[in-house]
C-alpha cells in the first residue's frame, strides 16, 4: 500500500509540473518547492533546537499560530520552521515574523521527505488539523522524532475508519500524541484503538480572542457605524450577496458593510451595480464623505477581522458553496452570525446554533424571517450576540494545554 501511495504522489507531482505551464498557483508551488532545501540550509543554525510546524493552508496556520507564538515567547532560542503545502497559505504568510523560516513542503516522496527532515533536523514536529503525509510520518516515526497533531477533528466517514483504510489508520499510530477538538473525536479514535489522545479544544478560539484584543482602530468605519446598527457581510460570495443585498435595498433600518471573499474588480463592480442605496468603496471613503452613504464595499483584504468590531450582526459567506468561512472572528465581538446551509463540518458553527448565537439559512425567505424578526425586536440581536461571545470565551485555553504537554515531552 505504501508503494501505491508513493506512486500516487509521483503522479500528482508530474500533474502539477504539467499544469504549472499555464496555471499560476501550480507554478508558484513548483518553484517554491525547488527552493525549500536551499532556504533551509541558508537560514537554519544547526547548533540551535528546531521545531517544525506544518499547515496545509491559511486556515490551518491560524490554528497553529497561537502555539508558535507561545513557544517563541517562552523559548526565543528555538528555531521555528513553518511549511505550507498550498500557495494560498504560503503566499500570504511568507513574511510571517513568528517563524525563522517559512517555506513550501516538498512532495511526499521518500527521497524528498528524507532530505527535508535531514536538513531541518527537528527536535519536535507539529502537524495542524488535517495533514497526514505517509512518507514524512513514517520517517519521523523511524527516527523517533516526537510528532504531534493538534486541533484535529475526526468523523466516522473518514478513510481512517473504513475497513479498507488500514494504511491510513496506521498513520495515526505514528503520532506521539493527538490533540482533538472535541469528545466525539476522542471517542471515535478510542473505538478504533487509538489511545494517545487528549481533548484540548480548538486553538482558533485563542487566536480570535487575541485578534480582537489587537484589532486596529479604523476611523472611517467608526464614523460610518456611529449611532447606526451595522450588519457586516464577511467573506461573501455572489450567492450570499444575491440574498442579502435585495433586503438591504428595501430596508433602511441598518447600514451594511460588504467584505467579499474575492476582491477582483469584476466582483466589486457587480456588488456596486446591485446596490440601490448610497454606497462607497472603502478605498474612496473618508471620515467626511462616509457620513453620506449607507453601505461600504471593502475592496481590499486584511481588514475584516478589525472591521467586525464595529458590527451589530454578521452574515458569513461560503455556506452556499464548499463551506462557511470563519464565524469566530465575528462572534468574538458579541455578534450573532448568519450563514448558509453548508456548515456541518465546522463544529463551532454547530455549537453557535446550539447556544443561540448562530443561525443557518437555506433560502432568501429564511434570511428575511431572521432579519425581520430582529427588526421588530432588536433585543434579540443583543441576546444572540451575548450568547455568541460567551461561547467563544468559554472555549479558550487549548494553546496552553497543548504547550504544556509538548514542552514537557
Amino acid at each position: 500500500m505504501q508503494f501505491l501511495y508513493t506512486l500516487s504522489i509521483y503522479c500528482y507531482q508530474y500533474f502539477i509540473c504539467f499544469v504549472s505551464l499555464f496555471h499560476s498557483k501550480a507554478r508558484q508551488m513548483r518553484q517554491g518547492q525547488k527552493q525549500t532545501i536551499s532556504i533551509l540550509k541558508r537560514t537554519l543554525d544547526p547548533t540551535r533546537e528546531t521545531f517544525w510546524f506544518h499547515a496545509a493552508s491559511l486556515g490551518e496556520f491560524e490554528q497553529g499560530r497561537p502555539l508558535i507564538e507561545k513557544i517563541k515567547q517562552q523559548s526565543p532560542d528555538i528555531q521555528i520552521v513553518l511549511t505550507f503545502f498550498s500557495p494560498s497559505g504560503y503566499e500570504i504568510r511568507k513574511e510571517y515574523k513568528g517563524a525563522d523560516v517559512v517555506c513550501y513542503l516538498p512532495f511526499d516522496t521518500k527521497k524528498k521527505a528524507s532530505e527535508f527532515i535531514q536538513t531541518t533536523n527537528p527536535s519536535k514536529v507539529i502537524f495542524i488539523k488535517y495533514e497526514f503525509w505517509a512518507n514524512y510520518l513514517t520517517i519521523l516515526h523511524q527516527r523517533a522524532i516526537p510528532t504531534f497533531l493538534i486541533s484535529a477533528i475526526f468523523r466516522p466517514e473518514q478513510l481512517f475508519f473504513k475497513k479498507y483504510g488500514f494504511f491510513y489508520h496506521r498513520l495515526l499510530t505514528f503520532f506521539d500524541h493527538i490533540f482533538v477538538q472535541d469528545q466525539d473525536s476522542a471517542k471515535l479514535l478510542s473505538t478504533h484503538h487509538i489511545s494517545h489522545v487528549s481533548v484540548a479544544g480548538d486553538t482558533r478560539f485563542d487566536r480570535v480572542v487575541a485578534i480582537a484584543s489587537e484589532a486596529k482602530q479604523l476611523p472611517v468605519i467608526e464614523k460610518f457605524a456611529q449611532n447606526h446598527p451595522v450588519y457586516i457581510m464577511g467573506s461573501s460570495w455572489p450567492a450570499d450577496e444575491a440574498l442579502m443585498i435585495p433586503y438591504f435595498n428595501t430596508h433602511s433600518s441598518f447600514r451594511l458593510i460588504i467584505a467579499p471573499h474575492v476582491t477582483s474588480e469584476s466582483h466589486i463592480s457587480a456588488i456596486c451595480n446591485a446596490l440601490k442605496r448610497p454606497y462607497l468603496r472603502l478605498s474612496e471613503a473618508t471620515t467626511q464623505n462616509v457620513m453620506n452613504v449607507e453601505c461600504l464595499v471593502v475592496d481590499s483584504i486584511g481588514l475584516l477581522a478589525s472591521i467586525y468590531r464595529y458590527g451589530t450582526a454578521a452574515y458569513i459567506g461560503g455556506g452556499f458553496g464548499v463551506g462557511i468561512h470563519n464565524v469566530l472572528e465575528a462572534a468574538v465581538y458579541g455578534m450573532p452570525v448568519i450563514f448558509g446551509p453548508n456548515y456541518q463540518k465546522f463544529r463551532e458553527a454547530t455549537d453557535l446554533i446550539r447556544v443561540g448565537g448562530g443561525f443557518s439559512i437555506h433560502s432568501q425567505e429564511a434570511l428575511y424571517d431572521i432579519l425581520n424578526d430582529w427588526e421588530i425586536e432588536n433585543q434579540k440581536i443583543k441576546r444572540a450576540g451575548d450568547a455568541a461571545a460567551r461561547y467563544v470565551r468559554k472555549q479558550q485555553g487549548a494553546t496552553e494545554k497543548i504547550l504544556q504537554y509538548i514542552v514537557d515531552k
